[in-house]
């Protein structure tokens, strides 16, 4: 019985702290922006770091091909110049897509750093068919958050910040 007791001691904590991750409200402006850790295209580690101004989030395939396709008209060293990150979900994607997937990412000039995790993006907001667009201070506190439409929206204003709110 003590045993039980020992492992249910160990284990509750545990549980409460993963389901409250899980319920916990969506990131907002006033929020710091949470510990991110993933890999990128290339098998490169990443770690959120103080000092990035704009985190884009894609949640969806549609829109990363149309983010992917703006970024990488620009130079390798657009998103770094901006102190910008870019973060793709590829939580879900079946082995064979991501062979190919894969493959056609290391082609990009721009870093992709891969969401991988099936709770990793849940704190963050999103909008269908667009690109979470999060304007962050020196300090990693979120000052704004906006949807990017690659279709119709010009980034540089979005990294800018010059869209209306």
């Amino acid at each position: 019985m003590n045993n039980r007791c020992s492992v249910a001691a160990l284990l509750i904590p545990l549980i409460l702290t993963a389901m409250t991750a899980h319920g916990a409200a969506p990131l907002q402006p006033g929020d710091g922006f949470p510990d991110f850790a993933a890999r990128d295209q290339h098998g490169v580690d990443y770690r959120f770091e103080t000092g990035t101004q704009a985190v884009l989030i894609a949640f969806d395939m549609a829109s990363a091909k149309l983010a992917n396709e703006v970024l990488a008209g620009e130079d390798a060293e657009f998103l770094p110049d901006h102190r910008a990150v870019y973060i793709s979900n590829i939580y879900g994607m079946p082995a064979i897509g991501r062979y190919f997937a894969f493959s056609k990412m290391r082609k990009y000039p721009h870093r992709i750093v891969l969401a991988d995790g099936e709770h990793l993006l849940d704190a963050f907001p999103r909008n269908e068919g667009h690109v979470t667009v999060i304007r962050l201070d020196d300090r990693g506190v979120v000052q704004t958050i906006r949807f990017w439409n690659p279709q119709v929206d010009s980034l540089q204003d979005f990294l800018e910040g010059t869209p209306a709110e």
